[in-house]
Protein backbone atom coordinates (compact mmCIF):
# COMPACT_ATOMS: atom_id res chain seq x y z
CA UNK A 1 0.00 0.00 0.00
CA UNK A 2 1.39 3.37 -1.01
CA UNK A 3 0.26 6.74 0.32
CA UNK A 4 0.31 9.35 -2.43
CA UNK A 5 -0.36 13.08 -2.08
CA UNK A 6 -1.81 14.65 -5.22
CA UNK A 7 -1.37 18.43 -5.45
CA UNK A 8 -3.77 20.39 -7.69
CA UNK A 9 -2.96 24.02 -8.49
CA UNK A 10 -3.92 26.67 -11.00
CA UNK A 11 -1.82 26.85 -14.15
CA UNK A 12 0.60 29.81 -14.06
CA UNK A 13 -1.40 31.58 -16.79
CA UNK A 14 -4.64 31.47 -14.75
CA UNK A 15 -5.46 34.27 -12.31
CA UNK A 16 -5.73 32.97 -8.73
CA UNK A 17 -8.18 35.32 -6.96
CA UNK A 18 -7.89 33.58 -3.60
CA UNK A 19 -4.09 33.67 -3.72
CA UNK A 20 -4.18 37.36 -4.70
CA UNK A 21 -6.51 38.18 -1.78
CA UNK A 22 -4.24 36.35 0.66
CA UNK A 23 -1.18 38.16 -0.73
CA UNK A 24 -2.90 41.55 -0.28
CA UNK A 25 -3.81 40.66 3.30
CA UNK A 26 -0.22 39.58 4.01
CA UNK A 27 0.95 42.94 2.64
CA UNK A 28 -1.59 44.70 4.90
CA UNK A 29 0.06 42.88 7.82
CA UNK A 30 3.33 44.56 6.85
CA UNK A 31 5.03 41.72 4.95
CA UNK A 32 5.76 43.39 1.64
CA UNK A 33 8.58 40.90 1.06
CA UNK A 34 5.99 38.28 0.07
CA UNK A 35 5.92 38.37 -3.72
CA UNK A 36 3.28 35.77 -4.59
CA UNK A 37 0.81 33.35 -3.06
CA UNK A 38 -0.62 30.39 -4.91
CA UNK A 39 -3.58 28.49 -3.51
CA UNK A 40 -4.16 24.84 -4.25
CA UNK A 41 -5.54 21.68 -2.77
CA UNK A 42 -4.19 18.23 -2.06
CA UNK A 43 -5.62 14.74 -1.79
CA UNK A 44 -4.07 11.87 0.16
CA UNK A 45 -4.79 8.58 -1.59
CA UNK A 46 -3.83 5.04 -0.55
CA UNK A 47 -3.04 2.88 -3.59
CA UNK A 48 -2.18 -0.81 -3.94
CA UNK A 49 0.38 -1.86 -6.52
CA UNK A 50 3.94 -1.33 -7.68
CA UNK A 51 5.27 2.10 -8.66
CA UNK A 52 4.07 1.82 -12.27
CA UNK A 53 0.56 0.87 -11.14
CA UNK A 54 0.51 3.71 -8.60
CA UNK A 55 1.57 6.22 -11.27
CA UNK A 56 -1.11 4.95 -13.67
CA UNK A 57 -3.80 5.12 -10.98
CA UNK A 58 -2.82 8.66 -9.99
CA UNK A 59 -2.91 9.75 -13.64
CA UNK A 60 -6.37 8.27 -14.16
CA UNK A 61 -7.73 9.82 -10.95
CA UNK A 62 -6.31 13.23 -11.86
CA UNK A 63 -7.44 13.07 -15.50
CA UNK A 64 -10.95 11.81 -14.80
CA UNK A 65 -11.88 13.45 -11.51
CA UNK A 66 -9.57 15.83 -9.68
CA UNK A 67 -8.20 18.24 -12.28
CA UNK A 68 -9.88 20.72 -14.61
CA UNK A 69 -7.14 20.83 -17.22
CA UNK A 70 -8.46 24.11 -18.66
CA UNK A 71 -7.32 25.88 -15.48
CA UNK A 72 -5.39 23.43 -13.30
CA UNK A 73 -2.41 21.14 -13.28
CA UNK A 74 -1.22 18.50 -10.84
CA UNK A 75 1.83 16.86 -9.38
CA UNK A 76 2.09 14.04 -6.90
CA UNK A 77 4.46 12.80 -4.26
CA UNK A 78 4.81 9.35 -2.75
CA UNK A 79 4.48 9.94 0.98
CA UNK A 80 4.86 6.39 2.33
CA UNK A 81 5.44 3.04 0.71
CA UNK A 82 4.31 0.04 2.77
CA UNK A 83 5.04 -2.72 0.28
Amino acid sequence: MTKVRIFVTYKPSVFDPQGDTIKKTIHNLGHDEVQDVQVGKFFDVMVDGDSDQVAATVKQIADQLLVNFNMETYTYQVMEDHQ
